[in-house]
């Protein structure tokens, strides 16, 4: 008794597992993929944990005393131990000028000679100078800010104990939802999460199938009775699985090693980085099959993947402070969304009110690379 055909839906079945397992084997067999995957997400998170931080601690400023009263004295303790400040204290300002042009120092406080007896008069204002470096014009704000916060501690604590500035304190108790201590360090990494990820979708990706471009076995698998969106799942099913290990080997650093905390769950977490895996390979792809040149096509994935992550994406620079034109432009930086989902899973937890929005938005460019992609290859050898 002989059975009939096999099904169509069966034989497509085979050839995209077989695809899937020899894409699977040549990823494991190929060192720069392990490189780019593994090796490489490891060196950018010490890097961005430990060497980038946008925290102003222990800022070196220089604190002259001309005034040499006890209320002199107490305010120049409270700058010598402030968290904020690595303070060095002299008698005159000229000791400090040639530090702070040669940045050795960011600021000179000067509490002048008058202050207490502007102070004990109590209607008149006793003013202290603050001289910042302008050549870094965020240390120079931080400096002026922590001065401020200084002197507001002071006065508060002076009115209470010792009666001397005014008769009433005001008390204020800062709050700092979802960052309490203010690290640079809980935002920063969580980005540097979606740089791995931009890597490792599109430059991989690119680089990858480029070389079959460019050896011939791509052609030689056009020449095989399997459909263009069979190759195209074959190829990106076993990257998305790579993109989706390294995903879990970064999260983990992120709260074991830098202690970044989690506020979210996992399965928020696993569709935050699918979705945004689906554009990164499909701009990948895209990026190799218009190419079909390693070189080539790492240069564009560098420029249209990798740069836009990094620059555009909210990630270093807060997007709100851009020009309008290049604030427009980060809309198209798939990126942008990715960012913005991991900070708000890490710090503030699953709030799908504003996931859901970036999952969508992620999932069409997704869509749209994808369709692109399958247009741009062809079963044809030219």
């Amino acid at each position: 008794m002989s059975g009939g055909p096999p099904a169509a839906g069966t034989g497509r079945a085979r050839r995209l597992r077989a695809l899937v397992v020899k894409e699977t084997i040549q990823v494991f067999r190929d060192p720069s993929s392990i490189l780019i995957a593994f090796v490489l997400p490891l060196i950018l998170l010490f890097l961005f944990g430990y060497g980038v931080s946008l925290d102003a601690n222990r800022i070196r400023i220089g604190l002259v005393l001309e005034d040499n009263t006890p209320d002199a004295f107490g305010l120049a303790v409270a700058f010598t131990n402030s968290r904020f400040f690595d303070t060095t204290v002299a008698r005159d300002r000229r000791s400090f000028e040639d530090d702070l042009v040669a940045g050795h120092i960011r600021g000179i406080v000067v509490i002048p000679a008058d202050f207490a007896g502007r102070l004990a008069r109590g209607g008149e204002a006793a003013p202290i100078q603050v001289i910042a470096d302008g050549t870094q014009p965020n240390t120079a704000v931080f400096v002026q800010n922590h001065v401020q916060g200084v002197w507001n501690n002071w006065r508060q604590q002076c009115a209470v104990e010792c009666r001397t500035v005014g008769s009433e304190a005001i008390g204020v108790e800062s709050r700092f939802w979802y960052n309490e201590q203010l690290l640079s360090r809980n935002f920063l990494v969580p980005g540097s999460v979606a740089i791995v990820m931009t890597l490792i979708g599109t430059l991989l990706t690119a680089l990858v199938i480029a070389r079959e471009w460019e050896r011939g076995t791509m052609e030689a698998m056009l020449a095989t009775p399997i459909g263009v969106p069979e190759l195209l799942a074959g190829k990106i099913v076993p990257y998305f699985g790579l993109g989706m290990a390294s995903m879990a080997v970064c999260t983990t650093i992120a709260i074991v090693l830098f202690e970044v905390p989690f506020r979210g769950s996992i399965p928020g977490l696993v569709a935050v980085s699918a979705a945004f895996l689906c554009p990164a390979l499909g701009q990948g792809y895209l990026i190799s099959a218009v190419t079909k040149d390693q070189f080539v096509a790492s240069q564009v994935a560098l420029y249209t993947g990798f740069l836009p992550a990094m620059l555009l994406s909210g990630f270093v620079f807060e997007i709100s402070s851009m020009p309008e034109v290049i604030r427009i432009l980060t809309y198209v930086v798939p990126a942008r969304y990715f960012v913005s989902s991991l900070q708000t899973l890490f710090l503030a937890g699953d709030v799908w009110a504003l996931l859901w929005p970036k999952l969508a938005v992620m999932l069409g460019f997704g869509v749209l690379f994808f369709a692109i992609a399958l247009r741009s290859t062809r079963k044809r050898l030219d």
